[in-house]
């Protein structure tokens, strides 16, 4: 899997009487110390990417960065041209390319050093997140620096990584920041920013179920955190159930999962689990109806009014059946029979409301006309769809 690192290269900081960053020493998570003028330097003598992606302005110190890496003193024409492009702010693209190959020697992985602009306004952030995709070639895992450069460019960097992840499917494993303000002892600690990258999967997750209602989206950020994989799965099971209407076995997955939330959970599932809690709640409603009948609100909610009408008019069915005392668990002669008694003997609202939720069920499911003027009427608008299917349950339900 290639490993690439992308990495900011900043113009502040410079050393008291002469050009060039301060040198520090970084240390690590794990203890490795790395003494360098450039964190991008240490981070990748840490990780040994594959490649390493290097954003700069014109503005950026990369004849101090070249220079650093030319222990040699190989290119010397191009460094020259280089001192002389920055010091009249001409800085461009073809001269960076002409000095990739001096610090791939130096840096042992490919280099593509990419002049973005400041990002002072939406064109300039849109082409930032532009070039870094250009620029990020290969699939597999990837690293972000978030340490030099304006400190606007930390949120780009950070946008960026989102951005990758969830259009190029990239694995982000790590966001990094050499806390020089932290310093101490002459040692200038390196975070890991990652819990904002779980907190933001978390943000897509919540999104993502609350358009699609499919929880098995949860299911690896709480194994990441820690929550054993059988008990995850046990979401992902009840997501499968719930999309071919098997409700009792839906609930059934979820109330094997929801112990879990009695404890606080680790990581960045701690800070939601009482919003996961919130979006399980429907399976812990008695009977049967009363779940479907929530299960029908939440998909009028996401506006898919085809789940919503099915969910509908099994609870209108299942609430027929319970107060009959007659079982709900299958299709059975017995349930059909009580479902058609009811139809001949209950009327006013409450019929009104069954024989809606009915229609709007199999008008929706095959896509056909119906007679009633007024379900007709409702499959012109969203609006009032929505409003002809609240108004069906609730004339039923009361």
């Amino acid at each position: 899997m290639t490993r690439t690192l992308v990495t900011l290269l900043g113009r502040a900081r410079k050393r008291e009487g002469g050009a060039g960053y301060e040198k520090a020493t970084y240390r690590f998570p794990d203890g490795l110390e790395v003494q360098t003028a450039f964190f991008g330097l240490a981070l990748a003598r840490h990780l040994n990417p594959d490649e390493i992606v290097i954003l700069g302005t014109t503005g950026s110190l990369w004849c101090v960065l070249v220079e650093d890496l030319a222990e040699g003193g190989e290119d010397e024409e191009a460094r020259i041209e280089l001192m002389s492009a920055e010091e009249s702010g001409s800085v461009d693209q073809p001269l960076l390319n002409r000095l990739a190959p001096l610090m791939e020697r130096a840096m042992h992985a490919i280099v593509r050093p990419i002049l973005i602009p400041a990002a002072k306004d939406e064109s300039e952030q849109y082409a930032i997140l532009e070039a870094v995709d250009r620029a990020v070639v290969h699939n597999g895992e990837l690293h972000f620096d978030l340490t030099h450069g304006f400190r606007h460019l930390g949120m780009v960097g950070f946008l960026s990584s989102f951005m990758l992840e969830r259009v190029r499917r990239l694995n982000v494993r790590g966001l990094w920041y050499g806390a020089f303000d932290m310093i101490e002892s002459d040692v200038v600690p390196v975070l890991r920013l990652d819990g904002l990258m779980h907190v933001r999967r978390w943000l897509d997750a919540l999104n993502w179920f609350d358009a699609t209602g499919d929880y098995g989206v949860f299911a690896p950020l709480l194994i990441e955190d820690g929550v054993p994989p059988d008990k995850a799965k046990c979401l992902e099971d009840a997501a499968f159930y719930e999309r071919t209407l098997n409700v009792r076995d839906a609930a059934r997955k979820i109330g094997t999962f929801l112990p879990l939330l009695d404890k606080t959970l680790a990581g960045a599932s701690g800070l939601f689990q009482g919003r996961l809690a919130e979006r399980l709640r429907w399976a812990q409603a008695q009977p049967l109806s009363e779940q479907q009948r929530k299960l029908a609100h939440q998909y009028l909610n996401r506006r898919d009014f085809v789940r919503a009408a099915m969910f509908g008019w099994e609870a209108c069915v299942s609430r027929v059946c319970e107060e009959k005392e007659v079982s709900t668990l299958a299709f059975s002669d017995e349930r059909q029979k009580t479902v058609e008694k009811f139809k001949g003997e209950v009327q006013g609202p409450r019929k009104l409301g069954f024989d809606s939720l009915n229609a709007l069920r199999n008008t929706l499911a095959h896509g056909t006309r119906h007679p009633w003027w007024r379900i007709q009427a409702a499959l012109k608008d969203p609006d009032d769809l929505s409003e002809e299917l609240q108004r069906a349950m609730q004339r039923f339900f009361g």
